[in-house]
């Protein structure tokens, strides 16, 4: 029996997850890391620095003729790709920076999603094919400023008038709100709680841009203000009513995030690996000490854990479906192992650790708002929990 020769080992993949993927995947990997590259790397550290992410929607149009706008959804100019594309497309995105990753996370698992499986066939044919373009962004309005984790107590109200209904509230850290041509938002009603699509010219809605950002700067962050704002009757989602619609919404964009914390957490651990191999200290370079070693052995084997987790979990979503505990396992170790990652990789980098001539702070400050957002670490802490034991700690 003849002995099989393993190729040599990739520093970035020593477990070499990369033969499990098929050369489709690898494709639409490929095809991001290429438009990234291109479009977003040159420029994403002074877009960051200036809190600016100038020709958003030129951006949005160029990812949007890539296909990757919704692309995970069937129909109406969508991809239709699986979830492991998805997935693969996310950790890309991210690992050029978590805003742009955000951008594309908002516009097809939040905005998009809500419209494609709670929206009438009317309002899917009038979003959904000019969002999978860019030529129209979404946002998706859930948030509050006293309501995050707790959305069951959020104050908009949404009241009938007639044949018609009339908006009012607030929301708050809402992505690509200020850029949106449409906005689903969440408001309490009668019934309970419903969502809306709202075009984002209507009268008393307004989307202020949120400013002095210390993380996620290079993404548009704004409120939505909504003051009697009034919506003809078809404006509601007529699938679905209560907590149900918008928590369904947020485990699509979980998943996309437990991918592309990866994204962040590799790119900090090259630029680690690779300055370790060229600085020079006591004589020799940092690699060849025992302690740098440790730290960058450390940083592979958590970012191959959690790749082999989140490609299980694209695995599973495409075939029988994700609980969602399973997703907030996915998130709460990939984010905390990422963030962790580029805490580690910082320190590697000693001084240059914080200058923007390298990607390591911006991720590290990118991934602390990546932490809370859809979902704090907290919330999918219990949400395991409650899983494992039958027992809710939140009532």
């Amino acid at each position: 029996m003849s002995k099989k020769t393993a190729p040599k080992s990739d520093p970035l993949d020593l477990a070499g997850i990369d033969d499990l993927l098929s050369p489709e995947e690898k494709a639409v990997r490929q095809a991001v890391r290429q438009v990234c590259d291109a479009s977003v790397e040159p420029y994403i550290a002074e877009w960051y620095e200036s809190g600016e992410l100038p020709a958003v929607r030129e951006l949005a149009e160029e990812l949007g003729s890539l296909g990757l706008l919704g692309m995970h959804l069937e129909g109406y100019g969508c991809a239709g790709t699986s979830a492991v594309e998805y997935g693969l497309a996310c950790l890309e995105l991210e690992a050029t920076d978590s805003g742009l990753r955000s951008l594309v996370s908002v516009q097809g698992s939040l905005a998009m999603y809500a419209i494609h499986r709670f929206g009438s066939e009317e309002q899917k044919r009038e979003w959904l094919p000019r969002m999978a373009t860019g030529e129209a962004i979404g946002c998706f309005g859930l948030t509050e400023p006293d309501h995050g984790s707790d959305p069951g107590g959020m104050r908009t109200r949404a009241r009938r008038a007639g044949d018609d209904w009339v908006l009012d509230g607030r929301k708050m850290w809402i992505t690509n709100g200020s850029v949106a041509s449409v906005a689903v938002v969440w408001a309490r009603a009668e019934e309970g709680v419903r969502g809306f699509v709202v075009p984002t010219d209507t009268p008393g809605f307004s989307a202020p841009p949120i400013t002095h950002k210390g993380s996620l700067r290079a993404s548009v962050t704004s409120e939505l203000l909504l003051d009697g704002v009034r919506l003809p009757a078809d404006a509601v989602l007529p699938e679905v009513t209560g907590l149900r619609g918008p928590l369904s919404c947020l485990n699509e964009a979980r998943y996309g995030i437990l991918w592309g914390a990866l994204g962040a957490a590799r790119s900090c651990f090259r630029t680690a690996l690779s300055y370790a191999k060229e600085r020079d200290q006591f004589g020799k370079p940092l690699a060849g000490f025992q302690l740098t070693q440790a730290k960058l052995a450390d940083m592979a084997v958590e970012l191959t854990n959690g790749t082999l987790l989140a490609l299980h979990l694209g695995r599973r979503k495409d075939t029988v479906g994700l609980r969602p505990e399973q997703v907030s396992l996915g998130k709460l170790n990939n984010v905390n192992k990422a963030l962790a990652i580029a805490r580690t990789s910082r320190t590697i980098l000693g001084a240059n650790g914080i200058s923007l001539e390298f990607p390591v702070m911006r991720h590290m400050a990118n991934l602390e708002s990546v932490l809370t957002y859809e979902g704090t670490a907290e919330m999918h802490t219990l949400m395991i929990g409650q899983a494992l034991t039958g027992e809710s700690a939140l009532r």
